[in-house]
């Protein structure tokens, strides 16, 4: 049965002038998942990444290190969500003591229940855009071949919360421990696609501890 394996991009800079642009540690998490993911033997994989670029950086550099040679072919409908305009949309005028992180989740909590935001798509929306892609990847395949998705943190989520029907709170907490360049494993059956592992990052356990962020 094909395999469908989701990297998580590399570490963003937050730090930079743009958030859309890979850390120096982000550039050598790709490389580390890239070099587990040759490990793993998969099967002429096809390679799909979102448009953003740390999403194209973190495949190219992952396929470099695997030792891929197809295409990375993009598709926006792997791309992550807004995650500042969000912020700017949800967030309360006083978050005083609070972290990035809660406010992100609060941000996320309240999107979701906002069945027609005043700007910008809804998140059933992007959830359904996610679910989409996924189903035409796995219809494609074909018993003999898997495939590499590389994107984010929150179409992770979003994937996995429908395979596993959790609640909205469900998935923001899967969300919110997800991994840099971390990998989530699906496996395409006859009865439709399941969730094998999620959130898998034993390539940065021993030596590599210090390269495993979650931001």
């Amino acid at each position: 049965m094909p395999l469908i394996c989701l990297v998580r991009h590399g570490q963003a800079s937050a730090t930079a002038g743009t958030y859309d642009v890979l850390s120096g540690l982000g550039r050598a998490q790709a490389s580390a998942v890239g070099q587990e993911l040759a490990r793993r033997g998969l099967r002429d994989p096809h390679l799909v990444a979102g448009t953003l670029t740390r999403q194209r950086d973190t495949a190219r550099i992952a396929a470099e290190a695997a030792g891929f040679q197809g295409p990375v072919h993009e598709d926006a409908r792997w791309n992550e969500y807004d995650h500042i305009a969000l912020l700017g949309r949800y967030v309360p005028p006083r978050t005083e003591g609070r972290s990035v992180q809660d406010l992100l989740d609060h941000a996320l909590g309240e999107w979701m229940k906002d069945s027609c935001p005043a700007e910008g798509g809804s998140w059933t929306e992007f959830e359904e855009g996610a679910r989409v892609a996924l189903g035409e990847l796995g219809a494609a395949l074909g018993r003999g071949r898997d495939a590499v998705v590389f994107t984010s943190a929150g179409l992770v989520a979003a994937l996995c919360g429908a395979l596993l029907s959790l609640s909205g709170e469900g998935v923001v907490a899967l969300n919110r421990v997800a991994v840099n360049a971390s990998i989530t494993t699906l496996v395409v059956g006859g009865s439709g696609t399941t969730l094998l592992t999620f959130n898998e990052h034993g390539h940065f356990a021993g030596g590599g501890r210090q390269m495993l962020t979650y931001r």
